[in-house]
């Protein structure tokens, strides 16, 4: 089948920058909450948070995304302050450990964007792509520093109640939405070698609302921008139709397990669960390297480092000639 050919450019942060498109970049996720939907708790405590880190940076991890606030569905907000005690003991700690981390603050807050960075982070990843909190866009381009811009649809508390969207509506709503967001951010001053787009798998998109805009991924590379893709244990992924058979067969079969989990990398809880739904996440990350993305947003570092290894040998093959 034709692969997509991925753009390569240089990513503006606030002290450097990255070379984005000859190899796919692995953002570790490190959710310092007690609620995340997937790891809530297991890295609250300080830390174990900063040893979740380091272990991610051992296994190959070019950034360290850290996020003090739950965006799981029916989550409650916290201020701001509360969000920067979570976070930038945090970001300080690793950085006295690795001065050199590549650090992304994920926020919607503008205080706390601007507190992350002036505390060592690069990056400002906002879910809401500057729309939740006005001062965002100011703030960023101030600051000078790198830029996620999510798309989400409505608030976490919404998601469960607000309208079905239809498959043909996924994929054109999501880019009109996200070429909005980045044309703000320009007006705002925000520069746009700073910026990166995502399309926010999961994110106000409910389950199989999610299939067409994976399928469609390609599409998103016409915006002109570099994308991120966070897929990485996403329910819709593993809430797929089964025949009885293939239903039987998982069942009956043994799990060979998920890679060694050792302190700095505890049990998660349902391990069969995570585990499945982390085979999907490397299926799905392939999927979406072939289609052009430059960052993959992962829980699990190792296993996505193998993933874009081939893909980028699929990309490279494909302009052999």
């Amino acid at each position: 089948m034709p692969l997509t050919h991925r753009s390569r450019r240089p990513w503006r942060l606030y002290s450097r920058s990255l070379e984005l498109g000859t190899r796919t970049l692995i953002m570790g996720i490190l959710n310092v909450t007690p609620d995340s939907f997937s790891d809530g708790g297991r890295f609250f405590p300080h830390l174990a948070a900063v040893d979740r880190a380091l272990y991610m940076l051992d296994e190959g991890a070019d950034l360290i995304d850290i996020g003090g606030e739950s965006t799981r569905p029916s989550s409650k907000p916290i201020s701001a302050a509360e969000e920067q005690q979570r976070v930038l003991p945090v970001i300080r700690a690793i950085l006295a450990a690795r001065p050199d981390a590549i650090l992304s603050i994920d926020t919607y807050h503008a205080e706390t964007a601007r507190a992350a960075v002036e505390s060592g982070c690069e990056i400002v990843n906002d879910v809401s792509g500057h729309l939740w909190d006005p001062a965002m866009s100011a703030t960023c381009a101030e600051l000078g520093c790198g830029n996620v811009l999510m798309h989400t649809r409505g608030r976490p508390s919404e998601w469960k109640t607000q309208p079905r969207l239809a498959p043909h509506e996924v994929a054109p709503l999501v880019m009109h939405d996200l070429a909005a967001r980045a044309e703000a951010a320009l007006a705002a001053a925000t520069a746009r070698e700073t910026i990166v787009l995502d399309p926010g798998f999961g994110f106000g998109k409910i389950m199989d609302e999610n299939l067409p805009l994976l399928a469609h991924f390609a599409e998103l590379q016409s915006l002109g921008y570099p994308l991120v893709a966070g897929l990485s244990r996403k329910s819709f992924l593993t809430h797929l139709p089964q025949t009885p058979s293939s239903r039987a067969e998982r069942h009956s079969s043994e799990v060979e397990g998920p890679p060694h989990f050792s302190s700095k990398n505890p049990d998660p809880p349902h391990l069969e669960e995570t585990w499945e739904k982390d085979v999907a996440t490397s299926t799905a990350n392939m999927a979406v390297i072939l289609a052009g993305a430059h960052i993959l947003r992962v829980h699990e570092v190792a296993p996505a480092r193998e993933v874009a290894a081939l893909a980028d040998r699929l990309l490279e093959a494909t302009h052999l000639n």
